[in-house]
């Protein structure tokens, strides 16, 4: 190879795919040498060097030092050799434009972007970012109550970026909890701005999802600011995740508030009706008869949620079925004063 066609082919390739030209000189090195050592039957001993400066090589033999040996010509290397120059150096250079990209998407990594649904290809969807860099949404990273079709636009979380051989696959998701979070830092300032934290959620995606949100500023309403103006700011929210439901939860230092406002949207349960046990991380809690059904959630959702956010285990029973219980145990006397359990439950939190 004449030192002028080096130089224009690692120019033309600097141009045409954007690789360093010193990743350029590196590879071309390597599949020199490779292409070497192939034509003279040797594993290694044989390292050639390129100048950066006017392209001209030069073979440094098993002695290195200054002694070295001219590169055979294109001829003298023979087809072998040739093509596992080619193999060596294209290699090479898409290894170099993987790490390209690996670069340049890293910083993505725990971010929305928009994209647009390409193609399926059985349980995988292909997906284009908007510079049209590919990604791709696995089955178990997608909600399975959602239907993507091509030409869809929506919003995705980037999960991770993994090089695979002589790519880079930018794995995104939508059924990550992660997913939600960023949503709402994205739709609510004082998320954002870090006025609020979210504290915890807890997802069942595709049908719900509990936030428990917290501000040290005590005139900040959270729920009100995550809602919205008539609901604004949750509707972008919920719209992004066709429809799934969305509870805002006032996060508490109290356990038995947080196990209040985590069981919503059932209503008019008494922070005074939460017995915690400590010893077996659960709690029991009285609800009015006409909210158990609200409390527990279509197949326990709700309660299974709720536990997830407070992190206790959650039993429920109504003030019949307590008494009940405590009748077949002959334990009437620990049954909240009369009076106290259905007038209590009566008042709203």
């Amino acid at each position: 190879m004449r030192k002028d066609d080096v130089l224009r082919l690692i120019d033309a390739i600097h141009r045409e795919r954007g690789v360093d030209r010193e990743i350029l000189f590196n590879a071309l090195e390597e599949a020199l040498s490779l292409s070497v050592r192939k034509k003279l039957g040797v594993e290694e001993g044989y390292e050639v060097t390129v100048s950066r400066k006017d392209g001209t090589t030069r073979v440094v033999g098993p002695e290195g030092g200054a002694e070295g040996v001219e590169l055979p010509s294109a001829e003298e290397l023979g087809r072998i050799a040739a093509q596992t120059f080619k193999q060596v150096f294209m290699q090479k250079i898409r290894e170099a434009e993987r790490d390209k990209v690996f670069g340049e998407y890293a910083d993505l990594v725990g971010t929305i972007v928009a994209v647009k649904v390409e193609k399926q290809e059985g349980p995988m969807l292909y997906l284009s970012l908007p510079d049209g860099q590919e990604a791709v949404l696995p089955r178990n990273e997608r909600v399975q109550t959602e239907r993507l079709h091509v030409g869809d636009r929506l919003r995705v979380l980037v999960k991770d970026i993994v090089k695979r051989g002589s790519r880079v696959e930018i794995v995104v998701s939508r059924k990550s909890k992660d997913f939600v979070e960023k949503l709402f830092e994205v739709e609510i300032p004082e998320i954002a701005s870090g006025d609020m934290k979210i504290m915890k959620i807890a997802r069942d995606p595709g049908y719900r999802t509990k936030v428990a949100v917290y501000s040290h500023n005590e005139n900040i309403d959270v729920v009100g600011a995550c809602l919205g103006v008539r609901g604004a700011r949750i509707r972008n929210v919920n719209d992004e995740l066709r429809n799934e439901k969305i509870d805002i939860i006032a996060w508490s230092g109290s356990l038995e508030e947080l196990v209040v406002n985590a069981l919503k949207p059932a209503k008019d349960i008494m922070v005074e009706h939460v017995f915690p046990d400590e010893e077996n991380n659960s709690v029991f809690v009285l609800v009015p008869e006409d909210q158990k059904p609200l409390a527990i959630g279509m197949g326990g959702r709700n309660v299974r949620l709720a536990s997830e956010i407070v992190g206790w285990g959650i039993d429920l029973k109504t003030p019949t079925e307590y008494e009940q219980e405590l009748l077949a145990e002959g334990k009437l006397e620990d049954l909240p004063e009369e009076g106290n359990t259905e007038e209590g439950l009566s008042e709203e939190v």
